[in-house]
């Protein structure tokens, strides 16, 4: 990354600190404005409301990105803990799961075992695995398939996020994990600031892994992040991290996939 690149990465979080206070606000003042209660009572209210939270949520998205930006200029190892992997991305998967119906899609989970404890970053994992799934959403058109593979293999983690939907043309591949990528105007509004994929990377290697992609245009991705499969000892965590603030993070991570109906309010629980 070039100078003008450390910049910005530095700068983006700086800028994501002055817009949470602000948009925080804004969405408050609107939710008093157009409380729950008056949602649940007038649906043609709530759906003018949804459009509203949806908005919120990925702008709040767009932010998260920004506040993680200086993580490009980082490459040391990310704290970690020993955690059920199979817990962790099953729960994950079940909360996408219920939100796939809305485009027309179906979510699959595999896995053999039922348990597996090993040494991660819980929280930059649980967020990559979400930014893999909105891609996936986002790409893959109604009646297709997004499945979740986790895999124990040679002393090493592999989770795999594949699609049907249209793929990446060949030239594009060489780029997915550049941070000088950005997103092109032929992709899905929004587009972005072109952090995801170049973050996601992040987060595998500072965990002493990475991140692979495979494609053919017309027939589906998929993305597999390999770990090493190790524990550093002592408890187990299950304390979740709550990197949205409060509100539903699954909604959050996949504003800019899920059609506007998804926040209405009896999906906001």
């Amino acid at each position: 990354m070039d100078l003008k690149h450390n910049e910005l990465a530095g700068l983006f979080p700086e800028v994501a600190a002055q817009l949470r206070g602000p948009l925080g606000n804004l969405y408050l003042s609107a939710a008093q404005l157009v409380p729950s209660s008056a949602r649940e009572q007038d649906s043609q209210l709530d759906a003018r409301a949804a459009v509203m939270d949806q908005s919120y949520y990925q702008m709040l998205r767009l932010i998260n990105s920004m506040s993680m930006a200086a993580w490009l200029l980082d490459d040391g190892p990310l704290p970690l803990q020993d955690r059920d992997l199979v817990d962790l991305v099953g729960d994950v998967c079940d909360k996408a799961g219920d939100l796939a119906p809305l485009l027309g899609l179906q979510l699959r989970f595999a896995c053999v075992k039922e348990s597996h404890i090993c040494a991660v970053a819980p929280d930059a994992t649980e967020q990559l695995l979400y930014h893999l799934l909105s891609n996936a959403f986002k790409f893959t058109p109604a009646g297709g398939t997004v499945t979740v593979e986790l895999q124990v293999k040679g002393g090493q983690i592999r989770l795999s996020v594949t699609d049907t939907g249209c793929g990446i043309a060949r030239e594009k591949m060489d780029t997915l994990f550049d941070r000088k990528h950005r997103a092109e105007k032929m992709d899905p509004a929004p587009h972005g600031l072109g952090l995801g994929l170049p973050l996601c990377q992040c987060i595998a290697k500072r965990q002493g892994g990475m991140l692979l992609a495979e494609s053919r245009e017309g027939e589906g991705s998929r993305f597999t992040l390999f770990l090493p499969d190790k524990q550093v000892g002592g408890s187990v965590s299950d304390v979740p991290f709550d990197y949205a603030g409060g509100f539903n993070r699954t909604l959050l991570a996949l504003a800019d996939a899920l059609p506007a109906k998804a926040f209405l309010v009896r999906n906001q629980d």
